[in-house]
C-alpha cells in the first residue's frame, strides 16, 4: 500500500528543517560578527547594556535568517516543476 509518498514527504521535511536551520544560524552569525564590528561582546562578563545589545543582534538576526529562509522556501515552492 505504500506509494512512495512517504519517502518524498520524510525528504522535503529534512529539506524544510535543515533550510530553517540554516537561516537561523546564518542569521544569528551575522548579528553576532555586527555585534562584534560596533564593540559589543556578548561575553563579557555581567549583563551590562553592551552584552544584553549584542545578545539582541544575535536574536534578531537569528529570526531575520529564519524568515528569509522560509520565504526562500515559499518562493521555490510557488515555481512549477521543471519534471
Amino acid at each position: 500500500m505504500n506509494n512512495g509518498n512517504s519517502n518524498d514527504d520524510t525528504r522535503q521535511l529534512l529539506a524544510h528543517g535543515v533550510a530553517d536551520a540554516v537561516g537561523f544560524v546564518g542569521g544569528a552569525l551575522v548579528g553576532f560578527w555586527l555585534g562584534q564590528l560596533l564593540g559589543l561582546d556578548i561575553f563579557a562578563p555581567g549583563y551590562g547594556t553592551g552584552s544584553l545589545v549584542g545578545i539582541a543582534l544575535v536574536g534578531i538576526g537569528g529570526g531575520l535568517g529564519l524568515h528569509a529562509a522560509r520565504r526562500w522556501q515559499n518562493s521555490r515552492r510557488s515555481q512549477p516543476s521543471k519534471d
